[in-house]
């Protein structure tokens, strides 16, 4: 079974660099930045860039490739839920810019965060209540996420770069903690073929889903498909978690390390149905005490968990 296991690398000094370096590691997916994400403005994408880009994946024999191997990842600045006029504008344009560059650099997925609702933020400490109809708030603001991606849609007519809505952890006022926020966007948008879903191990974790042994990750992968539906999960971020379940702590922790037991990745390793989902690593980029890559050793550890026993007894 190709396990489709990857990780975010840097494009420091050229996008290509992140697909020379997946190829370094042995990886058989990437994610990237297709720009600086930390701001509003920035140069568009050179000719010669997209060149290098498209070489790069030649090279791996990705492009063209019916798996899915790339996804960008889009800007931290974006709220699309957000109620200010022109942080709602900016966001659009910027998502837009992104689709845009995708499009250009044969990328058929970017992930996407849902947004900040802004309203009234709950307590420090305040356990997500998972299951349960969206405040007040919280529906305003999924609201504005539909609009958002209907207008991003209508301007971008005839794309094929596919939003991937990302599970969060749910602090101070982020959407997307409850698997019935994601679904609600989809079905709610005038063309939801165009929306598909990022499964965060660590943020699900955090938001309040215990994965941690063989039934619990069992059960949370049943109500999943049951409120999101397996066919809609594009792509898995895998990361373990430094936060407690329901802790609503955004902290990634290297794979076995964290609180979501092993159990939630082998299961999700296990399943068929993931067999050719592109599976994200977001941990730290560091080497261990034997000065070995920690993506690379993170990866074979995937791979032995992927080895054990069956999460279904």
């Amino acid at each position: 079974m190709n396990l489709m296991l990857g990780s975010h690398l840097s494009i420091a000094g050229g996008m290509v660099n992140a697909l020379d370096e997946a190829g370094r590691l042995k990886l058989d997916c990437v994610q990237v930045f297709t720009k600086n994400q930390r701001q509003w403005k920035v140069p568009p994408l050179k000719d010669s860039d997209r060149e290098d880009w498209l070489e790069g994946l030649d090279r791996l024999g990705w492009r063209g490739d019916e798996a899915i191997r790339v996804i960008s990842h889009n800007s931290y600045l974006i709220n699309m839920a957000s109620p200010e006029k022109e942080i709602s504008e900016k966001s659009i344009a910027l998502q837009t810019e992104e689709l845009e560059r995708c499009e250009q650099l044969e990328i058929p997925l970017c992930v996407a965060h849902p947004g900040a609702h802004l309203g009234k933020p709950r307590r420090r400490g305040e356990l997500n209540t998972l299951g349960g109809d969206p405040s007040r708030d919280e529906l305003a603001g999924l609201k504005r996420i539909a609009r958002a991606l209907d207008r991003i849609h209508r301007d971008l007519s005839g794309y094929e770069t596919v939003t991937c809505l990302e599970t969060t952890v749910g602090s101070g006022t982020n959407l997307g903690y409850d698997f019935s926020h994601l679904a609600w966007i989809r079905q709610n948008v005038r063309e939801p073929e165009r929306i598909a879903f990022c499964f965060d191990t660590c943020h699900v974790t955090a938001a309040g889903y215990d994965m941690s042994t063989p039934d619990g990750a069992s059960s949370v992968m049943d109500i999943w498909d049951t409120i999101c539906g397996n066919d809609h999960l594009a792509v898995f971020h895998f990361n373990d978690s430094k936060g407690a379940v329901g802790s609503r702590i955004d902290r990634h922790e290297h794979i076995g390390k964290g609180t979501c037991g092993r159990s939630c990745f082998r299961h999700i390793l296990q399943e068929e149905a993931f067999a050719g989902v592109p599976k994200i690593l977001e941990t730290a980029k560091e080497q261990d005490d034997r000065g070995r890559d920690m993506d690379r050793v993170n990866v074979d550890c995937l791979k032995r968990i992927a080895r054990g026993r069956p999460s279904r007894v």
